[in-house]
């Protein structure tokens, strides 16, 4: 296996796919400050008016608390400047150009409409409004993109009905899946099967978070209630399997079947630790779900919180976890082929994009030409 540290500029220019981020946790520290003085918002916290520094290290410091609860919180200042139309298109538009600086080839990012309804517009101007910002930024700069809708778990099953239909209704202008998030604890997601029973009906692609601050049993009702393709997070999918010094000993039929069906997990390695999903990076069980055969990805979740971006995980990933340029050649093609893009937009990348552009990585650094797609031996 070849661990050799890779220069993080040489990971920025890999073709990367990003399956599973935030909207509202993914604003530029300085867009945050710039719409706070323009539309009058005084709750930022002290000092971190005009300071952009300043500011990222407070969202940074209230987000790495190890609860997903107290993760939650700095939501609130960038849900209350996401309220205009001018807003959410900058803030989508400003999230493709990110992409494109960071080597991000496809990206799929997610948000709950509602959220965003609380002065002038409705439903569908904010995704109209998300979704022009979108198309914007896909044409500037030449980055694919999806939109998936976010109900939560928290709230009624009524609302998540109408969240569905609004989702399946944008399907021809770019809206790709939806999704349940929020607290898992003490709120299933069979409470909200109605939703996910539409979505299947209309031949509309699931993914649902789970397995990040509730065990196993979460991760099984996104499946088998509510017919999830991907699992947000699903870090603690480990639970069902059993490992002592370092072998497995067995492995639950969760998953078993997680791994023969297929069903990719996105891991997002920063923001598990982050939210308590699991106790540490050392104790992250991504280097087992990656040996093992599993359907890896990685993803940031919430660049603004986490203080990340995508190369940052892919250089976790290789200088923590000593993962080759194949394997992150193999993290990449895992995120394309499960992404909700129609199949020939998915082959596109990955013979326009990823093979070629991880095949010119190779050539600088004098490796043998390789395909990524291979299992890790343990």
């Amino acid at each position: 296996m070849n661990t050799t540290a890779l220069d993080l500029e040489l990971i920025r220019r890999a073709p990367k796919v990003l399956l599973h981020e935030h909207l509202d946790g993914g604003l530029r520290p300085e867009t945050v400050q710039e719409l706070a003085r323009e539309t009058g918002y005084g709750e930022l916290p002290e000092g971190c008016e005009t300071d952009s520094e300043a500011l990222s290290d407070w969202f940074f410091r209230g987000a790495s608390r190890g609860s997903l609860p107290q993760y939650l919180e700095g939501f609130r200042h960038t849900i209350a400047l996401m309220q205009s139309a001018a807003a959410l298109e900058r803030i989508a538009y400003e999230l493709m150009e990110d992409m494109a600086a960071d080597g991000v080839v496809y990206a799929e990012v997610r948000f709950a409409p509602h959220f965003h309804t609380h002065a002038e517009l409705g439903l569908e101007g904010v995704m109209t409004a998300v979704l022009q910002g979108l198309r914007r930024g896909a044409e500037e700069w030449g980055v694919g993109y999806g939109l998936i809708v976010c109900a939560m778990r928290n709230e009624s099953p009524e609302l998540s009905e109408k969240l569905v239909e609004l989702a399946v209704s944008f399907r021809n202008r770019g809206c790709v899946g939806f999704d349940l998030a929020g607290e898992e604890a003490g709120h299933p997601a069979k409470d909200h099967v109605r939703a996910f029973q539409f979505a299947q009906r209309a031949n509309f692609s699931i993914t649902i978070h789970a397995g990040e601050s509730f065990g196993p049993d979460s991760i099984w009702q996104a499946l088998q209630f509510c017919g999830a393709h991907r699992i947000g997070h699903g870090t603690r999918l480990i639970e069902d399997i059993v490992i002592y010094d370092n072998k497995v000993i067995q492995v639950g039929g969760l998953a078993q079947y997680v791994l023969d069906h297929r069903i990719p997990l996105e891991l997002c390695l920063s923001s598990n630790v982050h939210t308590g999903a699991t106790p540490s990076l050392e104790e992250h069980p991504f280097p087992y779900f990656l040996s093992s055969g599993y359907r890896v990805t990685l993803n940031t979740d919430n660049r603004l919180m986490s203080r990340t971006t995508m190369s940052d995980e892919y250089a976790i990933a290789n200088k923590h976890f000593g993962c080759s340029l194949n394997e992150l050649e193999l993290l990449s093609l895992n995120a394309m082929k499960s992404a909700f893009a129609s199949y020939g937009e998915r082959c596109r990348f990955i013979y326009n994009r990823i093979k070629p552009g991880f095949a010119t990585l190779r050539e600088e650094l004098g490796l043998e030409p390789g395909g990524g797609e291979y299992i890790r031996p343990h």
